[in-house]
């Protein structure tokens, strides 16, 4: 059991932010682009990706190492959904932009409105 608190102790992020249900959150991550054919095997390229939506649900504690949050943006008209996880190495930061009054610890009935009814109060 030692062995895997170590492993988590070492996975552990020790800069991310309260996250809370109901916040809108910019999260930047790392993505691997493919080499192409011919490429110098010793360049890697990566890029990073900003992904901003609202978290709808969260589910693991701060400071375990499989803990996840799941954020929701509407692109396009359509809604997309994304989990993260917050002790991956491809997560590069966390920024919250605003925070919402809500009453539920899932906010799966996002899903079902758009418009204003898919609108939280914001919390100061």
């Amino acid at each position: 059991m030692q062995v895997i608190e170590n492993c988590d102790l070492f996975f552990q992020k020790k800069d991310l932010p309260d996250l809370y249900v109901g916040d809108k959150a910019i999260i930047t991550i790392y993505l691997e682009l493919p080499k192409e054919v011919g490429e110098n095997e010793k360049k890697e390229k990566e890029r990073t990706q900003a992904y901003e939506g609202v978290i709808i649900s969260k589910h693991g504690k701060k400071n375990q190492t499989g803990s996840t949050i799941t954020v929701r943006k509407v692109s396009q008209e359509v809604g997309i959904e994304k989990v993260f996880l917050l002790n991956s190495p491809w997560l590069k930061e966390i920024k919250i932009i605003s925070r919402a009054k809500v009453r539920r610890a899932k906010l799966y009935y996002l899903r079902e409105r758009t418009g204003k009814s898919a609108r939280l109060k914001q919390r100061f």
